[in-house]
């Protein structure tokens, strides 16, 4: 019955008028609508002391977060709402399907001009390219997050919101598809991972670099996101209670297929191979591979090294698993649990990989 009642509350709040923001004393219409789909992590961490490494995640409320960026108010009316308040590394699949919907009852009925997402940054990067592909709307979507809790000295997650808002809020950031700020770039969806464990500097996008940098509140733009993304995207999950199990399977040095096989056997749908090099993997795992493909599970090779890819040349000729090209096991994994929605032929799937 909470549940109920919650979910009501949201779309009945999501439908007021952006006429008086509880954030801001001076709004005007002609001013950008931006709704913040709060979700926790860092940026909402509370440590015992400003110098304290060790902190508790998903404590302040997104009100709070909100009141302490000076001047937000002047980029935009905003919205703040509370999707959950967790670490990142508990995202579920309900979360992303509820961030889903809510960017989609929010731009199909012509509620806001952007939306921007708070976020841990262990996980950051999955649910941007998650969004990136079902989000079928031009508006930008911005995810941010922190690196030092919001109680600590030199806070980064004040100026983040801050840039991400003013990105949401300009026009020339519609159509690039899903983003990510931190510490000043603009990076795609596509492409950002976090390469860092706990650097403010922490994201990049290996081999692709940021898409711009954020400037005195405006973005500045140097490249463009060449992959099919949201607008363009086939991948409809209107109705989807849940996605296709898919899993990852790391190689390594001797490494035995008691975890592949585990796995098979699951009954999982799909499987995405972080692998050694150039997506390789030993003779053990090539069995277990083997049998997976006869009994329907879709088997994807990527690669467990930061550059490169991984493409149709294969060390072993006889690989049949479609292969990842330039996406990395995490968002390997998102793109063939939305690609099973569609397909489980070898030749699709890999037809998806390149297009996506």
């Amino acid at each position: 019955m909470k549940k109920i009642i919650s979910r009501l509350l949201l779309l009945v709040f999501l439908s007021l008028p952006f006429s008086r923001s509880i954030y801001a004393d001076q709004l005007t219409q002609s001013k950008p609508r931006v709704v913040i789909l709060a979700t926790g992590g860092t940026i909402a961490g509370s440590a015992a002391s400003a110098t304290q490494a060790s902190y508790r995640p998903g404590v302040l409320s997104i009100s709070q977060i909100i009141a302490s960026v000076p001047d937000i108010e002047k980029l935009a009316d905003l919205k703040g709402i509370q999707i959950s308040n967790i670490a990142s590394q508990d995202m579920e699949e309900r979360i992303w399907l509820e961030l889903w919907k809510s960017i989609d009852h929010l731009f199909s009925n012509d509620l806001c001009d952007g939306v921007v997402i708070t976020h841990g940054t262990d996980t950051m990067e999955e649910t941007a390219y998650f969004l990136n592909l079902t989000v079928r709307h031009t508006k930008p979507v911005v995810l941010t997050g922190a690196m030092r809790a919001a109680t600590s000295l030199s806070a980064d997650g004040p100026f983040n919101l801050y840039n991400a808002v003013a990105l949401a809020s300009n026009p020339i950031s519609a159509n690039r598809g899903v983003m990510v700020v931190m510490n000043d770039y603009i990076f795609s969806a596509n492409d950002v991972t976090k390469t860092h464990t706990v650097n403010s500097d922490a994201f990049s996008a290996p081999g692709f670099g940021a898409m711009g940098y954020m400037r005195d509140g405006a973005p500045q733009f140097y490249r463009e996101n060449s992959n099919t993304h949201t607008s363009s995207s086939v991948f409809d999950i209107n109705g989807v209670k849940s996605l296709p199990v898919t899993e990852i399977v790391y190689a390594y040095a001797f490494s035995s297929a008691v975890a592949i096989n585990a796995i098979i056997d699951s009954n999982a749908k799909g499987i995405v191979i972080a692998g050694v090099g150039h997506g390789n993997y030993n003779k053990e795992i090539s069995k277990a591979i083997e049998r997976g493909l006869s009994r329907g599970v879709a088997i994807v090779r990527s690669s467990r090294v930061a550059e490169g890819g991984v493409d149709l040349a294969a060390e072993n000729y006889d690989i049949k698993a479609p292969v990842s090209f330039n996406k990395n096991p995490q968002k390997a994994r998102i793109l063939l649990m939305l690609a099973l929605t569609r397909t489980k032929d070898c030749a699709e799937i890999q037809r998806i990989f390149a297009e996506y």
